[in-house]
């Protein structure tokens, strides 16, 4: 039987394209579908709660997950990834690394955010490091479609990946590059005077008509984006 994006509680954004905003840090994980493939864009907190996403995405997709993008390496947005093990993952170039040697680092965050201790210690334990580290721009096969990954940082973090789809509208998944149900946060990992150009390489990806899909919060234009570009700037002080 068919299932739509909205009876899955999904927000459908554009033909094969959608996101689910999940409860608790209101992250958001994206979905493209492609002949017999389906990229998830971020996974979650939990491997319990990537199980729940995969499964989702699954009933969508009539398939398995084939592809997976993080977007950057917080434990919101990556620690579901072991429950999609199977699937081809991608990463700015450097989360390898920081997935190897800074686990610890990773696990506290979690617990410090809120995240039960023993899921992100079951996490951690079987956290991956992305296959695919991506240092430019790559163009992903879907079957039928491509969407594009590109290492658009530093800025929230020293590992930011956007990941444009194609299409009409254009989409574009911008991880915490861009908030909208605050203003976006900047931890010790943040790299602030870099932030406003992440923002800029965002813009010329996705044109003035595309959509922006923020890491937090509702669906946003390049309007949005370019206001808020300007804030950062203002906030720490460069151009």
């Amino acid at each position: 039987m068919t299932v739509t994006w909205e009876e899955l509680g999904w927000e459908r954004l554009a033909a094969g394209v959608g996101r689910c905003r999940l409860p608790g840090w209101d992250c958001t994980v994206g979905l493209v579908l492609g002949q017999g493939t389906a990229l998830m864009v971020d996974a979650g907190s939990s491997p319990a709660e990537g199980a729940r996403l995969r499964g989702a995405a699954e009933r969508l997709a009539g398939g398995r997950v084939t592809h997976l993008a993080l977007t950057h390496p917080h434990f919101d947005h990556v620690l579901g990834a072991p429950a999609l093990a199977g699937a081809e993952t991608y990463a700015a170039v450097g989360v390898d690394a920081l997935f190897r040697h800074r686990a610890d680092e990773l696990r506290a965050d979690a617990v410090r955010y809120g995240l039960p201790a023993a899921d992100a210690e079951e996490a951690v334990d079987a956290l991956v490091p992305p296959r695919h580290p991506v240092s430019g721009e790559w163009t992903l096969d879907l079957g039928g479609r491509q969407a594009l990954l590109a290492n658009v940082g530093p800025g929230h973090t020293a590992h930011d990946l956007a990941v444009l789809v194609p299409g009409s509208p254009e989409v574009v998944f911008c991880g915490d590059l861009v908030e909208e149900s605050d203003a976006p946060q900047a931890g010790p990992d943040a790299v602030p005077s870099r932030w406003p150009a992440a923002l800029d390489r965002l813009l010329a990806l996705g044109g003035a008509d595309a959509l922006y899909v923020p890491g937090h919060g509702a669906v946003v234009d390049a309007a949005f984006v370019r206001r808020q570009r300007d804030e950062l700037a203002a906030r720490f002080g460069v151009s």
